[in-house]
């Protein structure tokens, strides 16, 4: 018996509509006000599911951190002849790319979200 039938992940941010908005357009899919959680929440057309929960004190994460330590980030998979092309997508709707990866190469290029929230496009 399974006892979790799915996840999801759920970030906190001071604008979720618009943040909600921002992963919809790289996921594809569905976003819509959950009264129950009172958080937006997008499913993609793959069946990953997002939530975004206002926090009216957030404080974006500090990204990269000075002692070299892991947090928590989404990666998200794009064909490898389509990275250039998705990256261009989303700068042009409010990621900014952030250099913390020296031995990375092209197959993985780290971003923060509108709110802060460090995220990675890697091909596959």
């Amino acid at each position: 018996m399974t006892i979790v039938e799915a996840g999801i992940v759920v970030l906190d941010c001071a604008e979720p509509e618009q943040l909600a908005e921002f992963y919809r357009a790289l996921l594809g899919g569905q976003s819509e006000f959950n009264p129950q959680s009172d958080r937006f929440e997008v499913t993609s057309e793959s069946g990953t599911r997002m939530g975004f929960r206002r926090d009216t004190g957030f404080t974006p994460p500090s990204w990269p951190r000075p002692d070299d330590a892991h947090q928590t980030h989404l990666e998200l998979l794009v064909s490898a002849e389509n990275m250039d092309a998705a990256e261009r997508e989303i700068i042009t709707r409010g990621a900014r790319p952030v250099d913390t990866n020296p031995h990375g190469g092209e197959d993985k290029r780290v971003y923060s979200d509108p709110a802060g929230h460090t995220f990675a496009l890697r091909s596959h």
